[in-house]
C-alpha cells in the first residue's frame, strides 16, 4: 500500500485534488479553442479515455469566447491554460472555467497575478502554479545557473507568495522538467516545502514510445513515494493516448480502480430534450449488469450529441420525442423516446457480439437523415438556447478590458 503525502485539498469543479482525493488524470486538447465543436469532441474523447480534468488553451479573445460555449457543455471540469496576458485569465473566469493554469515564467507582474487571484477567489476557482523548466524567469536562470531543480522550486515559491499575500490558497503546483532526474528532484524538493497538492508531469516528453517511458519513469517514481495528486502525460501524440496512459498507470499502481463499463454523459444544457441524469443513471445500472466492456454516451440532444461523443463506442441522443442511437458518431437507429434505454442495451449487446463494422453495416438507411432533420428543427425552434452569443460578447469585453 502506497502511503500518500498529506496535502491540502482543492476542488477543480466537481473533482477533488489532494486532501486524500483519488489521484486524477489530466490531459490537454490540441484543437483550436475557437473550434468549439472540434474541441468538445476531443474533450469527450479524453473523458472516455480516462481523463478527469481537461486543460484548454486560452491564448486570444476567440479562444476565450470558445470557452464560454465549451464549459457548459463539457462532461469534465475545464482548466484554462494562460500565458503572458493576464486579461485572458479574467476572460476565462468570465467564461466559467473551473481552474486556471498560470505560468510564473511569462506572467511576472505581481499586480496582475494578484488581480487574477482575487477574481478567481470570487468565483471559487482554483489556480495551478505551473512552473516549466523551458520558460523560467531569466533572473532565476541567472541566479541558479540554469533550469535546475532549485530554480524551479524558487519560481513556484515566489508565485505562491504572491497568492498568499491576497489570502488565496486554492492552489495546485507543478514543477515540470523534460529531464527525468531533474523532474523527480524538483518535486521531491517542493514536496518538502509546501502542503499544497502537486500536479505531476514530465514536460515535452516527446512521442511514444520514448515519451511514454520518460513519463512513466518520472511520474511512477514519485507516485510510489506518495508524492502527487494529479498527473498528466505530455506526449507528442493524440491526447487521448495521454489520458489512456495516465489512467492505466494509476490502475497498475493500485491507485485507481480498474474500469469496466465507461459511461459518459453531457452535463445537460439549454438544448436538452430529456432528463439526462435519469436516463444516464438507468443506462448505467442496466449496462453494468450486462458487464459489457464498452464506452457508452448519453447525450441530451441530437444537435450536438453524436458529434461531441463520436469517439464513444455507442450512444443515444434525444430529439423531439425520439432517441437517436449512434455508433462512433454515426446514427444507426431511431426509436421512441420511451424505448431509448432498451434500445441502447440491445444495440450494445449486438455491438459486443458482432463488432463495430457489422453494426454500422446494419444501420437503418434513413436514421442519419432523420437525425439531421431533427437537429435542424431544434435549431430553428430553440435558437441560441445556450445563450452563446451573449456569453461570447461578455468574454470578449473582459478580455479587451472594456
Amino acid at each position: 500500500m502506497i502511503e500518500r503525502r498529506p496535502s491540502r485539498g482543492v476542488m477543480v469543479g466537481s473533482v477533488g485534488v489532494g486532501g486524500g482525493a483519488p489521484i486524477s488524470v489530466q490531459s490537454m486538447t490540441t484543437t483550436k479553442t475557437a473550434d468549439v465543436d472540434g474541441t468538445l469532441a476531443q474533450v469527450y474523447a479524453l473523458k472516455g479515455a480516462g481523463a478527469d480534468i481537461v486543460r484548454i488553451t486560452c491564448n486570444d479573445v476567440a479562444a476565450a469566447q470558445g470557452l464560454a460555449e465549451i464549459v457548459p457543455r463539457s462532461p469534465v471540469p475545464i482548466i484554462a491554460d494562460i500565458h503572458f496576458q493576464y486579461r485572458l485569465a479574467l476572460a476565462a473566469l468570465e467564461a466559467g472555467v473551473h481552474g486556471l493554469r498560470l505560468n510564473p515564467g511569462n506572467i511576472r507582474d505581481p499586480g496582475h497575478i494578484k488581480t487574477v487571484a482575487r477574481a478567481a477567489a470570487g468565483r471559487g476557482v482554483s489556480i495551478r502554479v505551473g512552473v516549466n523548466a523551458g520558460s523560467l524567469d531569466k533572473d532565476l536562470l541567472d541566479q541558479f545557473g540554469g533550469p535546475v531543480p532549485k530554480a524551479l522550486v524558487a519560481s513556484a515559491l515566489k508565485e505562491i507568495h504572491y497568492l498568499d499575500e491576497v489570502d488565496f490558497h486554492d492552489i495546485k503546483v507543478s514543477v515540470k522538467h523534460s529531464h527525468v532526474p531533474s523532474m523527480i528532484e524538483s518535486y521531491r524538493l517542493l514536496a518538502s516545502r509546501i502542503e499544497y497538492p502537486l500536479h505531476l508531469g514530465v514536460t515535452e516528453a516527446g512521442p511514444p514510445p520514448s515519451g511514454l517511458i520518460k513519463s512513466v519513469a518520472g511520474i511512477a517514481t514519485l507516485l510510489m513515494e506518495g508524492i502527487g495528486d494529479t498527473i498528466r502525460f505530455s506526449l507528442t501524440a493524440d491526447p487521448v493516448e495521454e489520458a489512456d496512459a495516465g489512467r492505466k498507470l494509476l490502475e497498475q499502481l493500485g491507485l485507481r480502480e480498474r474500469a469496466g463499463l465507461d459511461l459518459i454523459a453531457c452535463p445537460s444544457c439549454g438544448r436538452a430534450e430529456i432528463d439526462v441524469v435519469a436516463v444516464a443513471a438507468e443506462a448505467q445500472r442496466r449496462l453494468e449488469a450486462e458487464r459489457l466492456p464498452i464506452q457508452v454516451a448519453v447525450m441530451g440532444c441530437v444537435v450536438n450529441g453524436p458529434g461531441e461523443a463520436r469517439e464513444a463506442d455507442i450512444g443515444i441522443a434525444a430529439g423531439r420525442g425520439r432517441g437517436h442511437l449512434f455508433i462512433k458518431g454515426s446514427v444507426v437507429r431511431v426509436v421512441p423516446e420511451a424505448e431509448m434505454v432498451d434500445a441502447l442495451v440491445d444495440e450494445a449487446r449486438r455491438l459486443v457480439a458482432d463488432g463495430v463494422d457489422a453494426r454500422l453495416a446494419a444501420a437503418d438507411g434513413v436514421a442519419a437523415r432523420l437525425a439531421e432533420e431533427t437537429a435542424a428543427e431544434l435549431l430553428a425552434t430553440q435558437g441560441d438556447a445556450n445563450k452563446t452569443g451573449e456569453r461570447r460578447d461578455r468574454v470578449a469585453r473582459v478580455a479587451r478590458g472594456q
